[in-house]
């Protein structure tokens, strides 16, 4: 099973815990481009880490389904005040936080 793992901040990390962030946003650029080179195609799940948490923290973690990814184009202050074209990775299912495993909702 080959994993996505993302770092993130706290405030972006806390939003799609709880439900309020359906993306999160890569910019398109060669780093990004090699990483998703298929919206469906490489990985099974996505690992979104509050920062840089040791590995058994658990409760820093968030396991999602791969759900693919869209590009957009959005403006926002992370990127500067022009528009920039993102990879939208979908992060909206249920999260099965720290376990390390997807929910069986």
């Amino acid at each position: 099973m080959k994993d996505l793992v993302l770092p993130l901040k706290r405030e972006y990390f806390e939003a799609i815990r709880d439900g309020k962030k359906p993306e999160e946003y890569r910019l398109c650029n060669e780093y990004w481009t090699k990483r998703l080179p298929s919206p469906f195609g490489i990985y099974d799940r996505i690992v979104l880490t509050l920062g840089y948490p040791a590995r058994d923290d658990h409760a820093r973690r968030l396991v999602l389904p791969w759900n693919g990814y869209t590009i957009k184009t959005i403006t926002h202050p992370h990127f500067g005040p022009a528009p920039v074209s993102v990879f939208a990775i979908c992060v909206r299912a249920a999260a099965s936080i720290g376990s390390g495993k997807e929910s069986a909702s």
